[in-house]
């Protein structure tokens, strides 16, 4: 399929709960703004974005401290589908209608596919608590949306691998949200939109479609610059204080370098 029939199909389904989904989204702004909505695409379709995800060894790893994923983003080394399929989430008639359940005017596409594209998580994979980068490669638009669909058929709330919002800060209990097979959630980044991805528990692998809409204004009038800054979990106090002393001499660096001693290679060059 390409993506101008996918983005047809991602609209009629957000058109028919778009009432729905707009009073989640309006409920939830005051801390961390989002909507999720299920049985987002024909089932055969994911299915078949399901079987055409990179292998773990086609990807490259992210473990650390801060995370243990594997991701994927330069999309002419995979399967078409993969490419029409996140690129049909940049479609002009789904931000449109995104804009209009989010209320948010004039969101912009993220081309380049920076921090977005595929993402893996296997056992004993995680992300930790984190704030997602202020803004765009080049630092002129702000990062305002994170658009996350899953495609792991099956997926269950005790495999672990489910995303976290922390709505009322990082040292209280989060949401959990599942998953799930043919899910997507769209979630407001700002400066208090800390959340995360918990322990992948089981012997399987989890596959999501990753976007960001970014635009001029920032969501929140007192937003500022701020790196991709990570904390610990609440019981993690060790490495709660390691994160804050990585999160600072990073933000030094970037106070001096505009864009980091060298370019974030984690976007798509055509």
């Amino acid at each position: 399929m390409k993506r101008k029939e996918i983005a047809a199909l991602i609209v009629d389904r957000l058109n028919k709960e778009k009432q729905y989904l707009k009073s989640n989204f309006k409920k939830t702004k005051c801390e961390i703004g989002f909507f999720y909505i299920d049985d987002l695409l024909p089932k055969d379709i994911v299915l078949e974005i399901y079987r055409n995800f990179p292998k773990l060894s086609e990807t490259k790893q992210r473990k650390n401290l801060r995370e243990n994923k594997y991701i994927a983003y330069q999309m002419n080394k995979y399967n078409a589908l993969l490419e029409e399929v996140i690129y049909s989430f940049q479609d002009a008639t789904v931000l449109k209608i995104i804009s209009e359940i989010c209320e948010i005017k004039n969101i912009l596409p993220d081309e380049d596919l920076y921090a977005g594209g595929l993402s893996l998580m296997t056992k004993n994979n995680f992300l930790s608590p984190h704030l997602d980068n202020s803004h765009n490669k080049d630092r002129e638009l702000w990062r305002v949306l994170n658009l996350l669909y899953y495609v792991s058929p099956d997926w269950k709330l005790e495999n672990g691998g489910n995303l976290e919002l922390w709505n009322n800060g990082v040292k209280n209990k989060p949401l959990e949200i599942e998953s799930r097979f043919n899910r997507l959630v769209v979630m407001s980044t700002h400066q208090n939109s800390w959340h995360s991805v918990n322990k992948v528990l089981v012997d399987d692998v989890r596959c999501c479609v990753s976007n960001y809409y970014f635009s001029e204004k920032p969501l929140l009038y007192e937003d500022n610059f701020h790196i991709t800054t990570f904390r610990g979990r609440p019981k993690e106090t060790v490495k709660d204080l390691f994160l804050k002393i990585d999160n600072n001499l990073r933000s030094s660096i970037r106070k001096f370098f505009k864009k980091g001693i060298r370019e974030n290679p984690h976007q798509y060059k055509k």
